[in-house]
């Protein structure tokens, strides 16, 4: 005969009523989180899937979210771009009527004029700021204004005028992260958007002779070019071609001195690396000291200028009344800023174009992961309503069996 304990059912029947509450509780936080994990150990797993699901969806909403960004700020730029266009076809025809040699030389005064009011509205275009306050044509010293307009007095007029405009940004382009290692550009440095002509700078120190003294490098439009000791002129401008910084070096036959020409229009950056004098001893820039791009030898011959610059060239053109220059310099130079202000634009579209395409691909890739996180983590409500019903109907069955078979007395209470 097996012999028990006078407690011993009662602590059974505990026991198996708090696992069954256990069990219900259980189900209840399933039924109100929607989610068969509520705890690690639930499905380990299936919890571990979900961790990389959603970690993976976070990034996937980044990247919407970056599309988004950038296409905003590609239509501010956008509009901005297609305002100067339209500027700068103004000025054309103003140009084209004053290389006609119908006008009298007030009239040509009189489309100075409004040049000089289409230059002021370049410069204001070119310093615009997008929705978040920050400049959109500083590269990434977007906390500044890139173009600073000097002023001055000019022949014909009796108030100051913009007589130069100067960039003061930087030629690093910022860029977001649209999908996974792929990065789009979000910025745009003035010097090559308002840029009209292919810039060259000449240096007029004979160079046939020169040899680097010390292995280094330099930077050119932001890209390094090594260099070692002994390398000869000719090398340094094949290491130049070959570095893929948007200029070609050449050894002018004339004076012997190396030439530097960018391939698309724009402006030349160029600096000396630490310890480096290569740029300064082939007569290309100033010194250490001086920052890009102010910082071009004083004896280098500069070429190819901004936007800016060939307002204020066709301005005091047609100030002067030198309908020659007009018909020939004055309008190829505003042919040139169109053409590279059609080009911009064109690039525009074509990355608006590109994030469209990814930004759908980015939602349709969304909905997938989200479909396998849901199959893997979400509860079947049925089957939970289900068990959690029977298991109610069963505690409530327990409750009742167990007050009629532990009856306590008042012997209980007394021991």
């Amino acid at each position: 005969m097996e012999r028990i304990s006078t407690n011993l059912p009662n602590d059974n029947m505990q026991f198996y009523l708090r696992e069954r509450n256990r069990a219900m509780q259980q189900l209840q936080n399933q039924v109100a989180t929607q989610s068969r994990i509520t705890n690690l150990r639930d499905a380990p797993l299936a919890a571990a899937h979900a961790t990389r699901y959603r970690s993976y969806l976070a990034r996937l909403e980044r990247f919407g979210t970056n599309i988004g960004t950038i296409q905003d700020r590609n239509n501010i730029a956008e509009g901005h771009l297609r305002h100067a266009t339209d500027m700068l076809q103004r000025a054309r025809e103003l140009a084209v009527q004053g290389a006609h040699g119908t006008y009298a030389p007030e009239d040509l005064r009189h489309m100075a004029v409004e040049i000089n009011e289409i230059l002021r509205e370049m410069v204001e275009l070119g310093n615009a700021r997008g929705s978040d306050g920050t400049t959109i044509f500083a590269g990434d010293r977007s906390n500044q204004l890139p173009f600073r307009a000097l002023t001055g007095m000019t022949a014909g007029e009796n108030q100051p005028m913009i007589t130069e405009v100067l960039y003061q940004g930087t030629i690093n382009r910022q860029s977001a992260e649209v999908s996974d290692n792929v990065f789009v550009e979000t910025s745009f440095p003035g010097n090559s958007t308002f840029w009209a002509e292919h810039q060259q700078v000449q240096s007029r120190l004979d160079a046939r002779d020169y040899q680097v003294d010390q292995h280094g490098h330099f930077m050119i439009n932001g890209k390094e070019v090594p260099v070692r000791e002994g390398d000869t002129v000719f090398s340094v401008i094949q290491k130049i071609n070959e570095s893929g910084a948007g200029v070609k070096a050449r050894l002018d036959p004339v004076h012997a001195g190396i030439v530097l020409e960018t391939t698309t229009p724009g402006q030349i950056w160029m600096q000396d690396g630490p310890g480096s004098t290569v740029l300064q001893d082939l007569g290309l820039i100033s010194g250490p000291d001086a920052r890009p791009p102010q910082n071009i030898a004083t004896a280098a011959r500069v070429s190819g200028g901004s936007v800016f610059d060939a307002l204020i060239t066709l301005r005091d053109q047609l100030m002067a009344g030198d309908q020659e220059a007009i018909g020939s310099r004055g309008i190829l130079a505003m042919d040139q800023a169109l053409d590279n202000m059609f080009g911009t634009l064109g690039r525009l579209g074509a990355v608006n174009a590109r994030l469209d395409g990814t930004y759908r691909r980015t939602d349709m890739e969304m909905l997938h992961v989200s479909s396998q996180d849901s199959r893997n983590t979400d509860i079947d409500f049925a089957e939970a309503i289900t068990q959690l019903r029977m298991l109610e109907m069963s505690h409530r069955a327990a409750l009742g069996v167990s007050a009629r078979v532990i009856q306590p007395t008042l012997l209980d209470f007394l021991r």
